[in-house]
């Protein structure tokens, strides 16, 4: 991990990005918790997380540009959002990072980055 760099560019920039989110959703689409939450054409829904992630880990603001202030809490308001589904979704995010092969501290920095926004989208108690 460069600390001089931004996680974007830590974690690849563009391709490396696209290969996280493609990795990540494929977890999500066969998690039995969270594959049920999306649609059944992910392609949308894996574009917008590039283009947020991009944006948030200090990259190209591309999620803004297209769709203005993510918003985020409030556009995911209509999803089920327990703490436990949070947690799930980082498990997801942590076996992704795995896979693709980024290392640590770079993978704990990542995913302790996206526990916030993970926790924040809690929407309703524990089921």
């Amino acid at each position: 991990m460069n600390p001089n760099d931004s996680l974007y560019d830590n974690l690849g920039g563009a391709e490396g990005l696209h290969r996280l989110v493609e990795v990540f959703y494929a977890k999500v689409q066969l998690h039995p918790q969270l594959g049920p939450l999306f649609p059944a054409d992910i392609t949308p829904v894996l574009e917008k997380q590039y283009q947020f992630l991009s944006q948030f880990f200090g990259g190209p603001t591309l999620y803004s540009e297209l769709h203005g202030h993510p918003m985020m809490r409030a556009r995911h308001m209509h999803v089920p959002i327990t703490p436990e589904r949070a947690e799930e979704w980082l498990a997801c995010m942590k076996e992704a990072l795995e896979e693709t092969g980024v290392e640590e501290p770079l993978r704990s920095f990542v995913l302790s980055r996206l526990a916030g926004p993970a926790h924040h989208f809690v929407n309703m108690p524990q089921e």
